[in-house]
């Protein structure tokens, strides 16, 4: 249904990240937006299994992700040009 969309996802823990996981599943591609070092809050999450949050593996698999600085002029440059290629913003 979605085969062919692109989405940028800046959502973290649980609303959107099992948003976009849906929208994963319907056939979106999902590029999932992170800041350096910090990532999503939700892979801090408990129920780590080999180091990895299993909230965090659940919720956002099938997605690609960056970690993104949008704090510099580069990382803003970056940002305008995936949304130019991108059909939904989250």
């Amino acid at each position: 249904m979605l085969s062919g969309v692109r989405v940028l996802d800046f959502t973290q823990y649980l609303a959107g990240a099992g948003v976009t996981r849906m929208m994963v599943e319907l056939g979106a591609e999902i590029i999932k937006v992170e800041l350096p070092d910090i990532g999503d809050g939700g892979r801090l999450l408990p129920f780590e299994a080999g180091g990895r949050s299993g909230f965090f593996v659940q919720h956002n698999r099938g997605k690609q992700s960056i970690c993104i600085d949008w704090d510099t002029e580069e990382g803003r440059a970056l940002l305008l040009e995936l949304a130019r290629h991108s059909r939904i913003a989250t």
